[in-house]
């Protein structure tokens, strides 16, 4: 089969935006030109790729399916163009970096500091979404390294370079004064208003196996996207919540809030920094890989003592 590339560029930017317009915006062509190689491409593989009508474009289900291939390997073209303007020195270029606020937050600014100080005209990129959407980022190559709360299980496109232990802990403030110092069962905490992060987050999805194990059923008072919110609701006494160690310590050494004893085990889990094997790495993401995994230290020191 002879594949012309370029008939793939044109598909992929009226893909990107939806719009025959924007994609011959993009690639200095005529609109006229944009709809004959998206015609041309479909007789080529014999089905439609588009759903063109007055107001709007939309892709058919083989478009989809298509381009779920074509913008992976837009993203691994890109990629291979930076790492080879980047092999000979260090002197330009970017690291795209997909990371949850917490982490970037409680681990990672010393790191980027670190780095920014050895490499000043390296950019650092970074996206923060909830870690199962930056593993998504990284399987179609949108980034080229994700900092997440590591799930259960992990695809076998991915590598894990480092892995750091994340220690939960259930919190409360001094409205709930009452059951400091008493061992509590996870369904004594039923009893109580419980705070939680959004459903997809891979804390969340932690913190319901955990009652799911146990046999308890907890419906959330309040579910939050942001672990910084949930802190700070608890100071004031909305209810209890279930967070990493390292990111209440300053409120609990500041006794604003407190831990509760719980009697259940709970798991350590971790989170890590995640490549995607099938992807090549550029020379400045290679870097900063490098310094995270020389680093003796298992984990970062916490960011909000530290001046930044």
């Amino acid at each position: 089969m002879n594949i012309n590339f370029e008939l793939y560029k044109v598909f992929y930017y009226v893909a990107k935006h939806l719009s025959f317009s924007e994609a011959a915006s993009d690639l200095y062509i005529s609109q006229s030109a944009v709809s004959q190689a998206v015609k041309q491409l479909e007789n080529s593989l014999g089905c439609r790729l588009f759903v063109r009508t007055t107001k709007q474009v939309s892709l058919t289900q083989e478009g989809e399916r298509l381009f779920s291939h074509i913008e992976q390997a837009f993203h691994i073209i890109k990629t291979g163009e930076r790492a080879v303007r980047q092999i000979r020195s260090l002197q330009e270029g970017e690291i795209k970096i997909g990371a949850s606020d917490t982490i970037c937050k409680y681990y990672f600014l010393p790191y980027f500091r670190q780095f920014i100080q050895s490499y000043p005209h390296i950019k650092l990129k970074i996206t923060n979404r909830p870690s199962p959407v930056c593993l998504e980022l990284l399987k179609k190559g949108a980034v080229d390294l994700a900092a997440v709360n590591l799930p259960a299980s992990l695809a076998e496109d991915f590598t894990v370079h480092r892995r750091t232990t994340i220690r939960d802990v259930f919190i409360a403030g001094p409205a709930f004064a009452q059951l400091r110092g008493q061992t509590l069962s996870l369904a004594d905490l039923a009893r109580y208003p419980v705070l939680m992060l959004e459903k997809n987050t891979v804390t969340r999805h932690f913190f319901d196996a955990l009652l799911e194990a146990s046999g308890v059923s907890i419906i959330p008072e309040v579910e939050l996207g942001s672990v910084d919110l949930l802190i700070e609701l608890t100071k004031i006494g909305l209810g209890l919540s279930f967070v990493a160690e390292d990111y209440a310590a300053t409120e609990v050494e500041r006794g604003e809030i407190f831990v509760l004893d719980v009697a259940a085990p709970i798991p350590y889990r971790y989170w890590g920094v995640v490549s995607n094997r099938n992807i090549p790495l550029p020379l400045a993401a290679q870097k900063f890989l490098e310094m995270l995994v020389e680093t003796k230290s298992q984990s970062a020191p916490r960011t909000r003592n530290s001046p930044q």
